[in-house]
């Protein structure tokens, strides 16, 4: 007990109670989410190619939101957007609970991507207000352990939901989001965020963003990978289901077995895979991780059983562990100072891969199946290698270095 009071007290309450919201809010959110592509699909009229870009056009309203927020949070305050985020969440989700309107459907889902880039970059700055630089760390890896919690509860409750009827687990999603959101306005105010909000952080506008771009060959080369990168990544949590659903018995059973297990696995092997990357550049713990995505899309391209399935889910979920970390260490070490709002903003571009994704993945499943799906997206994969390597041979010659890859001082 004496441990468990230590830790408590080790962070503001403020953390810990975003640390906890974390679990509820992500396990509520993939109760639903990662089911959207069959709910669409089963539900309305739409063809599978629509459904794509229905889905993927969230993260490209994230695009400019990332951007946004961060400007927005610095003039209002970081309580205001976190909560109208949320509050405007809530309503997202009950309107996908209730309407089979294409175009309903298409502008809740891009309302739902603003409000995630609204509220987690703002909370993640929140926690870091309210928590030493030296502890932040570890508060971001408390974060990242809860996300992974909620995802290892929520597609199994999500598709026992969905059995008694389709729309219910979007509402029963939309009702944890308003307990949350009322929760957290709560604790905000009674330990006076207001005071301590908006102290000393970088104001990042789109025009500052895109410029980054334009000005820093090596990061346009590093968000090209990203973007390939992301245009795989990103079927997991839209074709997969699909595919899973058209493959094998129980499809949608296994599909929610498998968003467990990849949660599972990233709390289970964050530690010591982490740990193996440490002692590498992050150039070359991505390297690792595009392959261990490829291994994963080319086991579900020839999957025709359940362990297939999961054998794939628990490699595509290693390169996962290995790139979202690298990625964000590659980009702090590249950007100067006094620029880093400026990169991790312009970080967003990565998410048009979000976009192209699902669109993508629903033409390519509906016309030539899920074996060439998934070999397309795991050459992409690979292909993001390239770019990464033309990024890294790119910030040498910036800083005026030789191109030797074995230096320990490359990224």
């Amino acid at each position: 007990m004496g441990r468990v009071s230590s830790l408590l007290k080790e962070f503001h309450p403020i953390v810990w109670s975003l640390v906890v919201g974390t679990v509820f809010v992500r396990a509520a959110s993939s109760m639903s989410m990662p089911f959207l592509f069959l709910y669409l699909s089963n539900n309305t009229d739409m063809d599978l190619a629509t459904i794509g870009l229905t889905i993927g056009a969230g993260p490209l309203a994230g695009t400019l939101g990332g951007f946004i927020a961060g400007t927005l949070s610095d003039r209002i305050g970081r309580r205001r957007v976190m909560l109208g985020a949320l509050y405007v969440w809530t309503l997202v989700f009950v309107g996908f609970a209730i309407s089979k309107n294409p175009m309903v459907l298409l502008v809740l889902n891009m309302a739902g991507g603003l409000c995630r880039s609204f509220y987690e970059p703002v909370s993640q700055a929140l926690m870091a207000d309210v928590t030493a630089p030296e502890k932040r760390f570890r508060v971001f890896s408390l974060r990242y352990t809860a996300i992974n919690v909620g995802v290892a509860v929520g597609p199994i409750a999500g598709a026992v939901l969905a059995k008694t009827s389709v729309a219910l687990p979007f509402m029963v999603t939309a009702i944890i989001y308003l307990i949350y959101v009322i929760s957290l306005q709560g604790l905000l105010n009674k330990f006076g965020i207001k005071k301590i909000e908006g102290q000393k952080k970088e104001a990042v506008t789109f025009r500052r963003a895109f410029s980054v771009v334009v000005q820093d060959k090596a990061f346009r080369f590093y968000m090209i990978a990203g973007m390939l990168g992301a245009v795989g990544y990103s079927q997991m949590s839209s074709t997969l289901a699909k595919f899973a659903e058209m493959t094998v018995a129980n499809g949608t059973e296994l599909f929610a077995v498998l968003m467990s297990i990849n949660a599972i696995v990233v709390v289970v092997m964050q530690l010591p895979l982490t740990s193996w990357a440490e002692k590498k550049t992050p150039l070359t713990a991505i390297f690792v991780g595009n392959v261990m995505y490829a291994i994963g899309d080319i086991g579900y391209a020839f999957a025709n059983s359940w362990l297939i399935f999961i054998i794939a889910m628990v490699f595509f979920t290693f390169g996962e562990i290995l790139t979202f970390t690298s990625g964000d260490v590659l980009i702090d070490r590249m950007a100067p100072e006094g620029m880093r709002g400026s990169y991790y903003g312009a970080k967003s571009f990565s998410n048009v891969g979000q976009f192209i994704g699902p669109w993508l993945g629903g033409i390519l499943l509906a016309s030539y199946g899920g074996t060439t799906l998934f070999l397309v997206v795991a050459a992409f994969s690979m292909i993001s290698n390239a770019f990464q390597w033309a990024g890294q041979r790119a910030y040498l010659v910036s800083k005026g270095h030789s191109i030797n890859y074995a230096r320990t001082d490359s990224l």
